[in-house]
């Protein structure tokens, strides 16, 4: 395993970023739940360092760990409740919809040594992806573009193009088809 992806520990500026970013959530972001307040959610994570496009819409009940570590493309959306617990980079395409509760993981730990030392694995999703309601992206995870991913799945392995999967663990269903 590269040992690049471990981080034994995160630095003192990292937790001050987030204290302040969790303050900021409370009172500048989850209070704005009106759809035309979106453009003012998208202003607060660009000014805490995520790379978003304006069309992008980010509910205000969306959690997420760290802005810095979170790309959004055009067009995209992430539902109600969803939780983006991005401590390794979170990657997501343009024309894609994450819905509501669900887990984007982009951590883990190393249960081979003994202090279980935290490894980022980033999460890469695709251009035109629909995650549905309540699913689980693992870390190290990349769904690639146009595909589909069922509710309440449990995504351990990269899924391919145009394919469909679901269950837990997740399993390829079909592919889609665009005729």
């Amino acid at each position: 395993m590269d040992l690049s992806t471990y981080s034994h520990s995160f630095s003192l500026k990292n937790k001050i970023s987030r204290l302040i970013w969790n303050f900021v959530r409370l009172i500048l972001f989850r209070p704005f739940a009106s759809r035309l307040l979106k453009k003012w959610r998208v202003l607060v994570l660009k000014c805490f360092g995520a790379k978003i496009d304006w069309s992008t819409h980010v509910y205000a009940s969306v959690k997420i760990w760290a802005p810095w570590n979170l790309e959004i493309g055009k067009n995209s959306s992430l539902g109600p409740k969803v939780d983006c617990y991005n401590q390794g980079k979170i990657s997501i395409g343009d024309n894609t919809i994450i819905s509501q509760k669900t887990y984007l993981c982009a951590s883990t730990h190393d249960y081979t040594q003994k202090d279980f030392p935290l490894i980022l694995k980033p999460i890469t999703i695709g251009n035109g992806v629909w995650i549905a309601a309540d699913a689980f992206i693992a870390p190290g995870v990349s769904v690639e573009n146009h595909s589909v991913i069922a509710a309440r799945s449990v995504v351990i392995k990269d899924v391919e193009e145009n394919a469909i999967v679901g269950g837990n663990p997740s399993k390829l269903i079909k592919f889609r088809s665009f005729e």
